[in-house]
């Protein structure tokens, strides 16, 4: 089992339990399960139109994780992917519709279409005044005569369950949700499908390539194209969602289809707002998971016009904490650092052999990046290389700014630069290195004294020594054996890296954070970055 659940058959009635557990007291539920899954808010007093929505599970925090005040009154809730049933929905709309009625909000499948409207229709039977408004925003397919219901569902919950709040009538608060639904547009775009609960994920999408338009239950989309990078791939989408739009300002609602981190989140944000439809867009809701599909690596994109009140209706707070606002695109502001931060800047020298060896040195560690990145993984967070990697990169782009003539300064500027751009433990040890290697050789040590001197304060402010399982491992004896020539420093270095694979007990450094057993028989990735360094600049 690769899932936290404890019962495929109990997953949704637990999740729901749990999340009313840690409600605040807010939620209640129907008392019907397992086959009567209704949320509803305990606040209600049935004094306005009520808004009941939901279907399957498997898309928190839709539908249950929008109850609350100035949105759903209710969510029915099914199986996973599964229509709720007539019983279930009926009981929803029936627990709290009052004389002002029922506005009930499906997405554009034939399980919640038949369930809810024959609920509909029951209650009405009863007496009570129910309309439905069914969302069909997915532009994916345009060919198909029955567009499915997306992300787009959660605009409609908010701006109609504003008119709701503001005290608007039925037939009011529904043609406020038609018009939300004649408006709004979404498809999404993801890496791989989705686990369903006890199964195995489907394997449909091929390595390196991403599938545009597919449903939020993991239906086929329009096609299977080349992943290259966020901004092509917000650019595929932005392209779809770009035909026929207006030149009225937007509202753009950026969804987590579940399984994507919130730093690729925030990266598919800035890439939307730089995009093609960009300029029309005031507002944006999330990056957030509002309407997922289980674990989907994936994103989805809805965009609305909207008007002044609609506008409003956006801003208007709401109790659902799901709920992450609706807030206006604005221009990054940028402040200036403040200046006792700033390094006083070195006179930039030139040096062509130090240029060539320090740009060689750059080289190394970005072709050992993924060897790292892959020995880090194995007892960390796989980050050795790319740290390093960032380090190079940095230091490539001011290597012409840098006092290349002057060794003392070099040392002091470099030591600079890596404090600056780095970051980390290893950012500023390096950093420490560097610098105190540039005071020993402003005082007239030669270049490996000067190195030694830097390896010294390092240990000294690092606690780090020989044998604790770190770079200096590889380091120390590198440096000892560097008046022999960079041969014997490269041997050196690769015996020193190599004895760290039998060191089980880290003594500093992350890896001291790490069980023995995951350390054992692995290099340290910091040491075998020292050894490559000096065998890459071995060969020349």
């Amino acid at each position: 089992m690769s899932q936290f659940i404890n019962a495929r058959n109990s997953v949704v009635t637990e999740s729901i339990d749990g999340m009313l557990r840690a409600s605040g007291g807010r939620l209640g539920r129907l008392d019907g399960y397992p086959h009567i899954k209704v949320v509803v808010r305990n606040d209600w007093s049935r004094d306005r139109v009520a808004l009941v929505s939901g279907g399957g599970s498997g898309h928190e925090p839709s539908h249950a994780g929008f109850v609350g005040q100035g949105m759903l009154t209710a969510a029915v809730c099914g199986e996973v992917f599964a229509s709720p049933s007539v019983d279930a929905v009926l009981a929803g709309i029936l627990a709290v519709t009052g004389e002002a009625g029922c506005l009930l909000i499906l997405k554009n499948y034939t399980g919640d279409r038949l369930n809810f409207g024959l609920a509909a229709e029951r209650a009405k039977a009863l007496g009570y005044r129910v309309k439905m408004v069914i969302v069909d925003d997915d532009i994916a397919l345009p060919e198909i005569p029955q567009a499915r219901g997306l992300a787009g569902a959660l605009l409609v919950h908010k701006i109609a369950g504003a008119a709701a709040e503001e005290g608007r009538d039925l037939d009011a608060v529904a043609s406020v949700a038609e018009r939300v639904i004649a408006g709004v547009r979404t498809i999404g775009m993801s890496l791989n499908t989705c686990t369903v609960p006890g199964s195995e994920r489907e394997s449909r999408i091929d390595e390196g390539h991403a599938e545009l338009g597919l449903g939020i239950h993991g239906e086929p989309g329009i096609e299977q194209v080349r992943f290259d990078s966020a901004e092509q791939a917000m650019k595929r989408v932005t392209d779809k969602l770009a035909q026929g739009l207006s030149d009225a300002p937007h509202v753009a609602l950026l969804n987590n289809l579940g399984g994507t981190s919130q730093l690729e989140m925030g990266i598919l944000a800035n890439e939307l707002a730089r995009s093609s439809v960009g300029e029309r867009i005031r507002w944006m809701v999330g990056p957030a998971p509002l309407m997922t599909a289980m674990d989907m690596q994936g994103f989805s994109v809805s965009l609305l016009p909207v008007d002044s009140q609609d506008e409003a209706r956006l801003e208007m707070a709401v109790s659902p904490p799901a709920w992450p606002g609706a807030y206006r695109v604005e221009q990054i502001t940028v402040l200036p650092v403040p200046d006792e931060v700033q390094s006083e800047q070195a006179t930039p020298s030139s040096h062509p052999e130090r240029k060539a060896f320090l740009q060689r040195c750059c080289e190394l560690l970005l072709e050992t990046e993924e060897t790292l990145n892959a020995l880090d993984a194995k007892s960390g967070d796989g980050d050795t290389g790319s740290t390093l990697a960032t380090a190079a990169r940095d230091l490539l782009k001011v290597l012409d700014q840098l006092p290349l003539a002057d060794e003392a300064s070099l040392f002091h500027a470099m030591g600079a630069e890596l404090a600056k751009k780095m970051g980390g433990s290893s950012g500023v040890l390096l950093a420490i290195f560097f610098m105190a290697a540039g005071e020993a050789s402003a005082k007239g040590a030669d270049l490996n004294q000067a190195l030694r001197a830097g390896l010294a304060r390092m240990q000294e402010v690092g606690g780090a020594g020989l044998g604790d399982r770190t770079m200096i491992d590889a380091l120390h004896p590198a440096l000892e054996a560097l008046d022999s020539g960079i041969t014997e420093a490269a041997h050196a270095a690769r015996a020193g890296a190599d004895a760290t694979a039998e060191i089980t007990q880290a003594r500093a450094g992350r890896s001291s954070y790490v069980r023995a057993d995951k350390l054992a028989g692995h290099n340290d990735p910091g040491a075998e970055a020292v050894a490559l360094l000096f065998e890459g600049l071995q060969r020349g």
